[in-house]
């Protein structure tokens, strides 16, 4: 290699040596200060690509989660509404049952129909009141719901309505239903024996949805944990393995402003040959 004033070879190929360092460890520094080894498309296109549209399934998650959330609430508000319609068929019951009895005196038996008519009517009170976020699947006109099952929105779980009205194909207790007479005690106590068994069914298939509800919603917690584990897998840095890094490469710049600083010396040997 020639001794030159205009070209420094030397300090070309040491300055190149410290601009690479120079790069990885701002790499490095951006991967500590962000935990992220991929943080955004210019550090690795196709691997920022597959975690965003895992992130992208990760939120759609959310929004199942939602309403998910919201169907089991729905469908609990109407648990405890039914329950509490079938303990007061269980009360119409002993007062229909009680006015069956030919010996009783008109007295009794208009307390009774009293007792008998405002049992009825707690029933009416409690179906219109079985309401979450503008979904009852107890009064009259309800029709269910759909909740999502999935990211994609193409599968939903259904749940259908169980009316429990007065009158209804569930609770055959008519809303003008009474048990003043003798022949109107025996016909009531035929129809609410018939509504308790009615709102048992349905209170039994309200109960198996909301456990499907329940169930599929603890799936996708852990599908959107599992999502998340595996984005982290992806982007995520090693920051013990990046502190290392950090360390040998502070070490290889300190050398290369050294090299560069003896290369650019370099010229000034020729001096010599003219003394």
């Amino acid at each position: 290699m020639s001794n030159s004033v205009n070209t420094n070879v030397g300090a070309m190929i040491a300055l190149q040596n410290l601009n690479a360092t120079n790069t990885d460890l701002a790499v490095t520094q951006s991967r500590i200060n962000t935990g992220k080894k991929v943080a955004s498309v210019k550090d690795n296109g196709a691997i920022w690509a597959i975690a965003q549209g895992q992130r992208a399934d990760i939120g759609a998650l959310g929004a199942v989660k939602q309403s998910l959330d919201r169907g089991v609430a729905a469908v609990d508000v109407a648990i405890a509404a039914g329950e509490t319609v079938s303990d007061l068929l269980l009360q119409l019951k002993e007062k229909a049952l009680a006015a069956t009895d030919a010996s009783l005196k008109t007295a009794a038996r208009a307390a009774l129909n009293e007792d008998f008519k405002a049992l009825r009517d707690q029933i009416a009170t409690v179906t219109t009141n079985a309401e979450f976020n503008g979904v009852n699947l107890l009064e009259t006109g309800a029709t269910g719901f759909n909740a999502l099952a999935n990211a994609q929105g193409n599968a939903t779980i259904t749940v259908g309505a169980e009316v429990m009205a007065l009158g209804s194909t569930t609770v055959s207790v008519a809303t003008t239903q009474s048990i003043d007479t003798l022949t109107k005690a025996a016909a009531s106590l035929t129809a609410v024996n018939n509504s308790i068994d009615a709102v048992s069914g349905a209170l039994a298939r309200l109960g198996t949805k909301s456990k499907a509800l329940t169930t599929h919603l603890s799936f996708v917690g852990k599908l959107t944990d599992s999502l998340e584990s595996g984005v982290g897998n992806l982007v995520d840095a090693d920051l013990a393995k990046e502190s290392a890094k950090l360390q040998a490469l502070q070490t290889k710049q300190q050398l290369g402003v050294q090299a560069l600083s003896i290369a650019n010396q370099t010229p000034q040997l020729v001096l010599s040959l003219f003394r």
